[in-house]
């Protein structure tokens, strides 16, 4: 028998007023709030309640044990809440790891302000494209971009990761801007190399955009295929082509003139973007506090 949770039942049963309501609030069944009752009164060998089938009446011992049990709980209650206290302070090491244009552009300007408010906490963060297996490389969260597949790991929704098509000014004057999906086909397209596996691989051949007629593959080409998006960033600002680059990377960019969307009636495709965990990690502050800090930052409202 758990004592503890037999006093509280019994509680229940005394400010309910019946064992059918205090089922109710300790979420159980009647037959087995009457377990614990018998058990209870086997392990102090007095009755505590007189019950018959239509009420039930405290005796005077039950009235006693009744207050001790208050009494008792509320110490329970109160030591849980110093245990609390004192685990609530977030330390130790943090382990993140997030794609490299989200992470570099993104999160990593962003961990100042978490550090400086929780400065007992030690980041270790990896950056990187591949999907690195959270519980196998000792990760406590990992931002994921993509489609999430079902398992133990929570994943909590992020803003979507977009895209913008754009090219420099030099270029735009050299070659011409295209209005048209189809226009695409005359330029220089730089794309990114997906690895093998990415449900994105296909789109170094073929970018896709909505727009007034649907869905629109168009077949690119140009003089190179890269993997990082630092370099096709690099290689688009010197004029070498047209890209699809994320919004996190080219932002400033576009502000300051050094790169100019075009194809502004189509929309390019995003990605999901979410932050994942274990569950069972969760109850460490450290954890608790960044998932809180990401959400306010960039999740979906």
């Amino acid at each position: 028998m758990d004592l503890f949770q037999a006093m509280t039942v019994y509680v229940r049963v005394v400010e309910t007023g019946s064992m059918t309501a205090a089922a109710f609030q300790c979420g159980m069944s009647t037959t087995m709030v009457g377990n614990h009752l018998r058990a209870l009164e086997q392990r102090l060998g007095v009755r505590l309640l007189n019950r018959t089938t239509r009420r039930q009446r405290l005796t005077e011992f039950g009235t006693a044990y009744y207050q001790r049990c208050l009494e008792v709980l509320g110490l329970v209650a109160d030591s849980e809440r110093l245990a609390e206290q004192a685990l609530d302070e977030p330390s130790g090491t943090l382990r993140i790891t997030a794609p490299l244009t989200f992470g570099t552009e993104k999160l990593a300007p962003a961990l100042s302000e978490f550090t400086l408010r929780y400065p007992q906490v030690k980041l270790d963060v990896v950056l990187t494209n591949a999907r690195p297996d959270l519980l196998e490389n000792g990760f406590d969260a990992a931002f994921r971009l993509g489609e999430t597949e079902p398992s133990n790991i929570i994943a909590r929704p992020l803003i979507d990761y977009t895209l913008t098509m754009c090219a420099s000014k030099e270029y735009l004057a050299r070659r011409g801007i295209p209005e048209h999906p189809d226009d695409l086909q005359h330029h220089d397209c730089l794309s990114f190399a997906y690895p093998d596996g990415d449900d994105w691989h296909s789109v170094a051949k073929q970018w896709r955009l909505a727009g007034p007629e649907g869905e629109i593959r168009v077949a690119v080409s140009g003089p190179m295929l890269i993997n990082s998006s630092a370099g096709l960033h690099q290689a688009a600002r010197t004029g070498m082509g047209i890209v699809m680059l994320p919004d996190a990377l080219i932002e400033q960019d576009l502000k300051d003139g050094k790169l100019v969307a075009v194809m502004h009636g189509y929309q390019l495709p995003s990605r999901p973007l979410n932050l994942v965990y274990a569950q069972d990690r969760y109850r460490l502050p450290k954890l608790r506090r960044f998932v809180d800090f990401a959400m306010q930052r960039w999740g979906k409202h």
